[in-house]
């Protein structure tokens, strides 16, 4: 009796509309930017948290979890292992879902997220200091030859990390060292922390008279460095996309996605992003969650062949 006394309580507040499940949203959303504050992919996100908040009325903001020099992956594991209700939202770049996996961090293997949706193809390049006695990636193939060269990346196991390092390959010479930092823009350079270094053209612009941009990395020349060629001029079994997307765990409820897309895709269309992208040379836009997974299909193909030319 007393069970069927408790069901039939069950049934009566299933029945009364203030005890309904409470809708998406109902309290603070928190999206997570595995990187330090500053790059394209924190301002952007920044702005859906905004554009977030002033929709639905919750808090939401962005929370910088940097990896220490183990690129997003820390960060995106914390993500991984949040519950998949749509309040922990996960802003990453292409090397989460793709080379996540194999990272060895249980919680990415397999990979646990969906795609909302992709927003940024950024301006990666490969810079050196003006002072260098190297203008060009042959010269500076030529260079290190004979002289010891050091590399500052983001993470050995990154999109761009790889890439650089199969351009080098490709173009006869390696690294004579190489090191992963949580920030690499000016000061890295000029500290001598690093003789090259991959970044976003976004980091270095405050010093862009002082630096020589050797290789962007894309396909297509960046509007503010039209004269320097892209990694896939040079190498053209290199040319991958280096973008940024939202992500959320697969068992996240659909309306939760639709909700926060629906706002992502609000912000990547309006005057704020097209003026950002003037300004920085990024590619800002919304592709869908469709396209981006097979987005993210076509560039597991080509990580993939880099990995075999790596690994000779």
């Amino acid at each position: 009796m007393k069970k069927l006394v408790a069901i039939t309580a069950a049934a009566a507040a299933l029945a009364i509309p203030g005890a309904a499940l409470a809708e998406y949203p109902e309290k603070a959303v928190e999206f997570i930017v595995p990187w330090p504050p500053g790059d394209l992919e924190d301002v952007l996100t920044r702005m859906i948290a905004d554009e977030f908040q002033a929709t639905y009325g919750v808090p939401a903001a962005v929370v910088n979890k940097p990896g220490g020099g183990g690129g997003p992956f820390p960060g995106a594991a914390e993500v991984a292992s949040a519950p998949a209700d749509g309040y922990t939202v996960g802003s990453f770049v292409v090397g989460v879902p793709v080379s996540g996996p194999n990272t060895g961090i249980p919680a990415l293997n397999p990979n646990p997220f969906d795609p909302l949706g992709i927003f940024l193809t950024y301006p990666f390049v490969i810079v050196s200091s003006k002072s260098a006695p190297y203008q060009t990636m042959e010269e500076l193939a030529a260079h290190a030859k004979d002289n010891d060269v050091a590399l500052g990346h983001f993470g050995s196991v990154l999109v761009p990390t790889k890439v650089t390092l199969a351009l080098a390959k490709t173009m006869g010479f390696d690294y004579a060292s190489e090191a992963a930092f949580d920030a690499l823009d000016c000061n890295t350079l000029a500290s001598g922390d690093a003789d090259v270094i991959n970044t976003t053209l976004q980091l270095i612009l405050p010093c862009i008279d002082d630096v020589n941009v050797l290789a962007s990395i894309g396909s297509s020349r960046l509007p503010l460095t039209a004269d320097t060629p892209t990694v896939a001029e040079l190498a053209p079994e290199l040319s991958v996309s280096l973008w940024n997307g939202l992500f959320v765990n697969k068992d996240t409820p659909a309306d939760a996605r639709e909700k926060i897309t629906a706002v992502a895709e609000k912000v990547m269309k309006s005057e704020a992003a097209a003026k950002l992208a003037a300004e920085t040379g990024a590619l800002i836009y919304w592709q869908g969650a469709a396209d981006s997974e097979a987005q993210i299909e076509a560039d597991s193909a080509t990580l993939a062949k880099i990995n075999d030319m790596l690994a000779q």
